[in-house]
């Protein structure tokens, strides 16, 4: 199949040498960061791409190993354009750049910006001639970046590939040259078309001219390769990222659809527990390929392997979206030989399920477990962190004294996070509002507050601050203050009883505490004394949900399972805990 529509592909590689496309070192170090977008029907996904002294190297022809022609064909697999439509990817890290490229970089952010101007250029619907080519640029603001400014709108309009081949084409013939960056912003575009063929035609090219492509474009290559009869190109292309860096969440993920796709899922399983020793998280989207494509299947290992997935989730309070658990009741279903049956429920407020009268696991730490908890947040977390560039031990020393004092509190509240909750009201009122409704019960109140509270302004009334004193004890810190160690310490003080208010989800201290046992009880802990609160639908109180006496995680007992799950998926953590379940028992 021809790479242009002008030459055939032997035609146009044999182009690319004759106009002398390899680069000089010096050349490479130059390539700047290239942004693009594939777009899907929901959304689109930025990519960023640089070029290094490192990667992308030029090869000498003589010594290209170029990958022989051969014919090729494209298979859509329905079930991947599923994943893409039902959730979302969660974007990849960010690329560090080394000082030698500063320069590079610096042009690259101007040029960046200079391509957001020209954001609504319409790219031409079929294939022109050079001259064609050579009007519009002559006519365009800024002729020095016409070809990436009509490729990222090619790109975002979804445009034939056609019309890109005849630019490329034209660009060859021009500049003796075909920059990096255009090339990868081509395969943007046959990558998101399917177009394998073309794929297979650029990754020649791109392997003629560089002994090592930077991580971009192997993402690319191999998610396009991955999603086609060419996969398995995919598994080698990812050997061969392996041998240079540390293969990406895109790289792993695709080659894993690709082999669960085809039913290898002892190979894809395998990628699975790869890409977890290295450290690379897997997102909802894969774990959910797993059970998707494992209905059906009478297998003792790959039972223990979906189980394993399940353990992950409840070890990561991790929640399910809806469509993930509609995967993973379909699959127990579908177990041949076994009669598991799920339901969806809501576990009663004593933490037993409605659907089999089982007994969740409580929420509660033993006092084994609490001591040891106390002890590591205390050494961990309040004081080995950076609690005190924000906090002087002087104040935490006098906070102590004032807390130890004042035990036992039921409840602990961060007054400047409770008081944001509705942006219309005062900030003092909604404070007020949460002390009325959480000191109902005559339960002993502390509300940490900033010492800019007490200053009569349009936010923070003197009057209705004396008033809440009255109802609450309150702790006054610097503004600058960093309060979530406040709240720990008085929270954990004040015994296994005592309940938070914060909507923060205190992942910073969670990561430091030093091992995976301690982590898992601070998470406990947690949803277990965290108590919810959100603005009442016509925004005029503030509503709240007290803590769970259960324990919101995955949990079984080998005859049940029952998984938490959330309506929508959600890219970020959340301190809410579900309320809906799906229990699933074996009959």
């Amino acid at each position: 199949m021809a790479l242009f529509s002008q030459t055939s592909q032997q035609g146009f590689q044999a182009l690319l040498w004759k106009c002398h496309m390899f680069w000089p070192v010096l050349r490479c170090r130059q390539l700047f960061a290239a942004s693009f977008s594939i777009p899907t029907r929901e959304k689109i996904n930025c990519f960023s791409f640089m070029t290094s002294s490192s990667a992308a190297v030029p090869v000498d022809p003589k010594e290209a190993d170029v990958l022989p022609t051969k014919k090729k064909s494209e298979v859509d697999c329905r079930e991947g354009k599923e994943w893409d439509e039902e959730t979302k990817e969660i974007p990849e890290g960010k690329f560090h750049f080394s000082s030698s490229l500063g320069a590079a970089k610096s042009w690259s952010t101007s040029r960046v910006q200079s391509r957001h101007r020209f954001s609504n250029v319409q790219p031409p619907e079929k294939p022109l001639q050079a001259e064609e080519w050579n009007k519009l640029r002559e006519d365009f603001q800024l002729p020095g970046i016409f070809e990436e400014v009509m490729l990222n709108s090619m790109i975002r309009c979804n445009s034939p590939v056609d019309v890109a081949k005849s630019l490329l084409t034209h660009l060859a013939k021009r500049n003796g040259d075909i920059a990096y960056n255009v090339l990868v912003k081509y395969l943007t575009l046959c990558v998101h078309q399917g177009q394998v063929s073309e794929i297979r035609d650029v990754y020649d090219i791109m392997k003629g001219r560089f002994k090592i492509l930077e991580s971009g474009a192997y993402n690319l290559l191999i998610k396009g390769l991955s999603n086609s009869d060419q996969w398995r190109m995919a598994l080698t292309l990812l050997e061969e990222v392996k041998k240079i860096m540390i293969p990406s969440r895109t790289c792993y993920e695709s080659c894993i659809k690709a082999a669960s796709c085809h039913q290898e899922m002892k190979l894809a399983f395998e990628l699975y527990n790869e890409m977890l020793a290295k450290g690379v998280v897997p997102t909802l989207d894969v774990l959910q390929s797993f059970f998707y494509f494992s209905r059906g299947m009478k297998d003792a290992e790959l039972q223990k392997e979906l189980f394993g997935i399940l353990l992950y989730l409840r070890e990561n309070q991790i929640y399910p979206h809806k469509t993930f658990m509609r995967s993973i009741k379909l699959w127990f279903e579908s177990i041949p030989g076994e009669t598991w049956k799920g339901r969806l429920t809501k576990i009663k407020d004593s933490g037993q399920c409605p659907v089999c009268n089982h007994q969740l696991e409580d929420s509660n730490l033993t006092e084994e477990e609490y001591s040891n908890l106390s002890e590591r947040i205390t050494r961990d977390v309040i004081h080995g962190t950076d609690t005190f560039r924000k906090t002087s031990p002087k104040e935490f020393e006098a906070f102590q004294a004032f807390v130890e004092s004042r035990l036992p509190f039921d409840i602990v509240i961060d007054g400047l996070n409770v008081s944001h909750i509705k942006p219309r009201k005062m900030q003092c009122e909604n404070l007020f509002d949460a002390v009325n409704c959480l000191a109902k019960e005559n339960a002993r109140l502390l509300v940490l507050g900033r010492k800019h509270m007490l200053t009569n302004s349009s936010n923070w009334k003197r009057e209705i601050m004396k008033e809440m004193q009255n109802k609450a004890e309150f702790f006054f810190a610097e503004n600058i203050s960093e309060d979530d160690a406040f709240l720990l310490y008085a929270t954990l003080r004040s015994g296994k009883h005592c309940k938070f208010v914060t909507r923060d989800f205190l992942r910073d201290h969670k990561a430091c505490l030093s091992d995976s046992l301690t982590r898992h009880l601070f998470r406990k802990w947690q949803r277990g004394h965290q108590i919810v609160f959100f603005p009442s639908a016509e925004g005029r109180s503030i509503n709240f949900l007290p803590a769970l006496r259960y324990d919101c995680v995955v949990q079984t007992t080998g005859d049940t399972w029952h998984i938490p799950y959330k309506d929508v998926f959600e890219e970020k953590y959340s301190y809410q805990v579900p309320r809906n379940w799906l229990c699933i028992q074996q009959k």
